[in-house]
């Protein structure tokens, strides 16, 4: 329960996937212009490594491992995240189409966000296995601890980028620095403030 934790709080603040690890940039950057649309796709990142890297931890430990086809993990894992990513989209296109129009083409390239891999890669290397037996020391609560706590701290890095750039559509930025400029600046300063939590240990 301790390790669990200990994971979920680590991969909001001190192993953000953005701020640590700058993994998922691109839509990161693109679609954190407003906070609705922000927080749309950041549900729907939170959603997907919810129910994704749980799934890959098993086919993980139980059919990769044990049949000795890790070399197969890249392929399976991929094919786990767009078939969720395909349930998503066509939810949300039935139930949200604004938020589905305001998303566009990033919607369905959370099935290549590198953010969600990443998490399910980091979450193989935590799988150490007995030889002996092929039990996985870290364990199903430890992954879907994980799964939450890193979609949780991608969803709040880009709701947080997408408050200051509204907030920055009123203020006099230097000319050179407008657009993508300051916005690299911006997320630079909060990878900085989230570096405070790098000694965290619970």
């Amino acid at each position: 329960m301790e390790h669990a934790l200990s994971l979920f709080v680590r991969s909001i603040f001190a192993d953000n996937m953005i701020f640590a690890f700058f993994l998922g940039m691109c839509s990161f950057l693109a679609v954190s212009k407003d906070v609705k649309t922000s927080a749309g796709l950041g549900l729907a990142v939170l959603f997907v490594e919810t129910i994704t890297l749980p799934i890959n931890y098993l086919l993980q430990v139980y059919v990769l491992e044990p049949l000795n086809l890790g070399y197969l993990s890249f392929i399976l894992f991929i094919a786990v995240i767009a078939a969720i990513v395909q349930v998503v989209e066509m939810v949300v296109e039935k139930f949200s189409p604004a938020l589905y129009s305001s998303l566009g083409i990033f919607l369905p390239l959370i099935a290549v966000n590198c953010a969600i891999m990443g998490a399910s890669l980091f979450m193989q290397q935590r799988v150490q296995l007995d030889p002996e037996n092929v039990k996985a020391i870290a364990t199903i609560g430890d992954a879907f601890a994980y799964a939450i706590g890193s979609g949780l701290g991608w969803f709040i890095a880009i709701v947080c980028l997408a408050g200051i750039r509204e907030k920055m559509e009123y203020n006099d930025v230097p000319k050179p620095l407008q657009g993508i400029g300051i916005t690299f600046i911006t997320v630079g300063l909060m990878a900085m403030a989230f570096m405070c939590f790098s000694g965290l240990n619970i």
